[in-house]
């Protein structure tokens, strides 16, 4: 059998607490969300301000980067340069920049995904949460 890396709690409230900062530092109110491997949510937060859909759509990209295994930005790429197509994938809806891969070990072991400011910013925050793992 093979050994699988998970995210623990605190991981998880690492990685939300070092999110949180690096909104705040910025002025952005965005929400964050953080998933597990196969995409179910572990912590979400709207920070104050943030848009009620913000929420929604962070949760989104951060499933479509741990499903896909890959940025969210790279299907946003991928519809931008012509591949309408992906826009019906079953089960993907955040195909926007704003959803990173939590990679341990070699493994996509979730996601976080950010959203309530301009995309390059929202994938910022996300890589700064993650960034608390030091991995």
């Amino acid at each position: 059998m093979q050994q699988k890396t998970v995210l623990t709690a605190d991981d998880v409230k690492k990685i939300m607490a070092a999110a949180e900062t690096e909104a705040k530092n910025h002025h952005w109110a965005v929400s964050i969300v953080v998933v597990d491997d196969g995409g179910h949510m572990l912590a979400m937060q709207r920070l104050d301000g943030a848009a009620p859909i913000s929420a929604h759509i962070a949760a989104e990209k951060a499933r479509t980067s741990a499903l896909g295994r890959r940025e969210s930005k790279i299907y946003e790429d991928m519809i931008n340069n012509g591949r309408y197509s992906f826009m019906t994938a079953p089960v993907l809806q955040g195909m926007l920049e704003g959803g990173v891969p939590i990679v341990a070990n070699e493994q996509v072991v979730g996601a976080v995904g950010v959203s309530g400011v301009k995309s390059t910013e929202d994938a910022q925050v996300a890589r700064a949460g993650i960034a608390a793992l030091g991995l």
